[in-house]
């Protein structure tokens, strides 16, 4: 026993140096800030792995062995101590006493549990190989090591139950703290000493060498998550998620010659390498992604295993230090030119890249916190401002943002040209108001999003809002230049916008679009930007609840209702949007299949709005609109203009001109009653 702890758990710790060695080659941006928030999480999704309930066989299953590992170690730990002494039982938990006897009965649950538990995946990988797995020979030898632990847990007990009865000479017999045990010990009573002797010697070697031997197969293999899965939770972001972290000091990076972006692979940080780590490959993330639904080359499992076997493939070389030889004090016998070179090209197709629509579906769905789309940005920010590639359709957005602010190309001065004839002050004009009613690119020039952008308006001037626009000041939030990898564009806008917001003192902002809202509420922070940012379908909620607004002409229509990524998944408001749909008579709300935080995106986030999609088997706002159409509603409701015009173009696809494509507001705005709907300018 000796022997064998010294030797594997030496080998164990050898190992796991060296991954250590690997995750810190990058910059540490692990943070141990809000510990009683980052403590909870641990507790809700590591323990008792809420996201993991989201499948749930599965979710059940793995709770099983999860729990089961943790109630088991003890076990483990306990047959340690036998091999040196047979009767050791750690001090407190001898058969008998009360806590020993508790323990059994949860030892023998969990031994069952967790075979359950393992069966179920093994049906998953050798009956129904579910595509989503990773279905590899190592998966099914984990499974073996698992059952074959538990199978030799029951038989050395009922060969030791039955020894020891035999030495004390009494009979066997069922035991209610031990019930597994002792019924492995009734069935095994008929065995002569020789053989009861070998079966108990043979389950105990196998659980206790098997147990180690596992513990060395983690570090590589996808299992390394039991090892890295809770620290992972731990340290996940707790700032936003919508927020991105900005290039710090970008313009002397460039004069230092810094990358801008991720480029190499000992660039990604100690938590993204933490992240490779952690993947299990269950294929969640990829099995709600729109890309890979749509048949493109984006899949985000694919995504982060291809740079994790990057990463173990050049261990040693990665490793190596200034003196020429890796982290063991021997030669590195790989060459720098290939373990340096270009992440894009090189291991990740820049068609995976610019297929993300940033959506995070994929990061909803991960069971151990796994980010994905700031690892996608990092690499198009390096693609776009190292090297100067992306998108053709993306070049037309980038200069038109530059030089007219908007990603259109239209002229600042017709920023307020929607506003004709309803009485909306600049705040250039009337500073003292109570909101900026932050308009957004889309809503002040595209002819169909002016139609929300008024019925908004209508209906904050009826209720009473305190509220001024910005008009020819306003500039694009720079969203789809940052997505885009645009970071140095984005930037200059961030800047540029928040110098005007602080100039007036804006403190309160209202806005239609979420990317905007994400951007202000959730970005523009790090550029002194710190507002109260309100999207309008809360406000629109608010002011129903206050009775500000009061819709009472029925609105007869059968309508389902499309959550934003940005408005959903970003900012958790789901609930706002029904509530003003709800409180319309006449309304007969219907949910798709794939609502709420499991909606699927439009297809236009992540600046896939300026340009097209990337080769697969659909469109992604086509699919969507067909899952839209399914519910039978002869209306689809958004609360995004992104969202509306790829929803609109869906139905267009489709031919499908008897469904309606109508925002909220102006649903609302049909009910409360209006006499301004058709006087909205066009370009």
């Amino acid at each position: 026993m000796a022997a064998l702890l010294v030797g594997l758990v030496g080998l164990f710790a050898w190992s796991a140096n060296r991954r250590w060695h690997l995750m810190t080659l990058g910059p540490n941006d692990l943070k141990w800030d809000k510990i009683a928030d980052r403590l909870r999480a641990t507790y809700r999704f590591a323990f008792a792995q809420e996201r993991m309930r989201r499948y749930w066989l599965a979710g059940v299953a793995h709770n099983f062995i999860f729990l089961g590992f943790v109630v088991l170690l003890l076990r483990s730990l306990i047959l340690f101590g036998r091999g040196f002494d047979a009767d050791s039982s750690l001090f407190f938990f001898h058969s008998g006493t009360w806590l020993g006897d508790i323990y059994a009965l949860l030892k023998d649950i969990f031994v069952v549990l967790v075979i359950l538990g393992a069966l179920v995946f093994v049906y998953y990988r050798v009956v129904a190989k579910l595509p989503r797995m990773t279905l590899k020979i190592e998966g099914v030898i984990i499974l073996g090591i698992i059952l074959s632990m538990m199978i030799g847990d029951i038989v050395y007990d009922g060969a030791w139950l039955n020894i020891k009865a035999r030495e004390a000479g009494t009979a066997v017999a069922f035991h209610g703290w031990e019930p597994v045990g002792s019924t492995a010990a009734l069935v095994m009573q008929g065995m002569g000493d020789g053989a009861l002797k070998f079966f108990a010697h043979a389950g105990f070697w196998i659980h206790v060498a098997l147990v180690l031997i596992f513990l060395n197969i983690l570090p590589y293999s996808k299992h390394f998550h039991i090892i890295t899965a809770v620290p992972n939770v731990f340290l996940a972001k707790q700032e936003p998620v919508g927020r991105l972290a900005p290039i710090d000091d970008i313009e002397g990076r460039v004069e230092r010659e810094e990358t801008l972006g991720i480029k190499k692979i000992d660039q990604f940080s100690w938590k993204n390498v933490l992240d490779f780590y952690t993947c299990t490959e269950c294929g969640r993330c990829s099995d709600h992604c729109p890309a890979t639904n749509t048949g493109k080359k984006l899949s985000p499992k694919h995504f982060t295993v291809d740079l994790r076997n990057f990463l173990y493939q050049h261990d040693d070389a990665l490793r190596t230090n200034k003196n020429g030889t890796n982290g063991d004090g021997e030669n590195a016998d790989a060459s720098e030119a290939e373990h340096q070179k270009d992440l894009v090209d090189g291991v990740i197709d820049p068609e995976v890249l610019w297929a993300c629509t940033s959506c995070r579906a994929c990061e909803q769905e991960c069971p151990v916190f796994i980010t994905y789309v700031d690892k996608i940005v990092d690499m198009r920010r390096y693609l776009v401002q190292e090297r100067g590639e992306f998108p053709n359709e993306l070049q037309t957005a980038f200069r038109s943002i530059e030089t007219s602010m908007n990603p259109w190309g239209f002229s600042p001065d017709e920023r307020a040209n929607w506003a004709d004839g309803l009485d909306i002050p600049l705040i250039s004009e009337k500073q003292d108001v109570e909101y900026l009613f932050w308009v957004g690119c889309a809503p002040s020039y595209d002819d169909r999003a002016k139609k929300t952008t008024r019925a908004t308006a209508e209906l904050m001037l009826q209720a009473g809002v305190d509220f001024a626009i910005l008009g020819p000041e306003e500039c694009c939030t720079g969203d789809p230049a940052r997505r885009a990898g645009n970071e140095f564009l984005f930037q200059m806008l961030a800047e540029q916008n928040c110098e005007t917001l602080n100039g007036y003192s804006v403190k309160k902002i209202i806005t239609t679009c979420p990317h905007c809202f994400n951007t202000l509420l959730n970005e523009y922070g790090d550029f002194g930007g710190k507002f109260e940012v309100i999207h309008h379908t809360d406000l629109l909620a608010q002011l129903v609840r206050d009775g500000k607004l009061k819709p009472t002409k029925s609105v007869d229509k059968s309508v389902t209702y499309h959550d934003s990524c940005y408005l959903g998944r970003y900012n958790e408001i789901y609930d706002a949007p029904r509530d003003v749909l709800r409180a319309i008579p006449g309304i007969k709300l219907s949910e798709p299949a794939e609502t709420r935080d499991r909606g699927m995106c439009c297809g236009a986030g992540g600046a896939q709005m300026f340009k097209e999609d990337e080769p697969g088997d659909a469109r992604v706002n086509d699919v969507r609109t067909d899952q839209l159409l399914q519910t039978g509603a002869n209306a689809i409701t958004s609360a995004c203009p992104f969202c509306m015009r790829m929803l609109t173009d869906g139905l267009g696809n489709k031919e499908r001109t008897d469904v309606e494509q109508l925002d909220i507001a102006e649903l609302l705005l049909e009910s409360v009653g209006s006499n301004d709907q058709d006087n909205i300018p066009t370009n």
